[in-house]
């Protein structure tokens, strides 16, 4: 049995890919099969595979220019900013430097029509004063000839009116 056993497995042909016979056929069929997955591949899968990529690549460079358009875009709306701001600097400078010479112009028609108000004041005063000057003067005299009279009346003595005019001028000069 042993024997036969052997002599079995060594009259088999063994592993088919190896067997010599069987060579053209397997050729045949890797040719076929090979072929098959070329036309597969070149009239199917590949053209798919390029349009995608082909389609991709122009995502990709209109993204691109799109990019770069946005970026010009935002370039410029930086720049005009950037000049509006500056043109609004220089406007609010302008309009203070407006504000601060009407309110100095103001000040100044204020500060004149004061002075003017405190000079003639000033002039009533100077007037007033002069007038109250000039009416003391004489109010004392009054009063100095009045108690002139009354002392000399009381003392016991006896002066004209003439005599205490003299007196008291006299007194008053100096």
């Amino acid at each position: 049995m042993a024997t036969e056993a052997k002599d079995v497995a060594e009259s088999a042909p063994g592993m088919p890919q190896l067997d010599f016979a069987t060579f053209p056929n397997q050729i045949f069929w890797l040719l076929v099969t090979l072929v098959v997955i070329y036309f597969v591949l070149s009239r199917i899968a590949l053209p798919r595979i390029g349009a995608v990529l082909a389609e991709r690549q122009g995502t990709i460079t209109n993204d691109v220019a799109a990019a770069e358009e946005l970026k010009q875009k935002a370039v410029g709306a930086e720049a005009a900013y950037e000049k509006a701001l500056a043109d609004a600097r220089a406007e609010a400078g302008r309009i203070v430097a407006d504000a601060k010479a009407d309110i100095q112009a103001d000040l100044d028609k204020e500060l004149a029509k004061a002075d003017t108000k405190i000079a003639a004041k000033a002039a009533e005063s100077e007037k007033a004063i002069a007038e109250i000057r000039a009416t003391s003067a004489e109010s004392v005299k009054a009063v100095a000839k009045d108690t002139a009279k009354e002392l000399v009346a009381a003392l016991g003595g006896k002066a004209d009116a003439k005599t205490i005019t003299a007196a008291i001028n006299a007194r008053m000069k100096g």
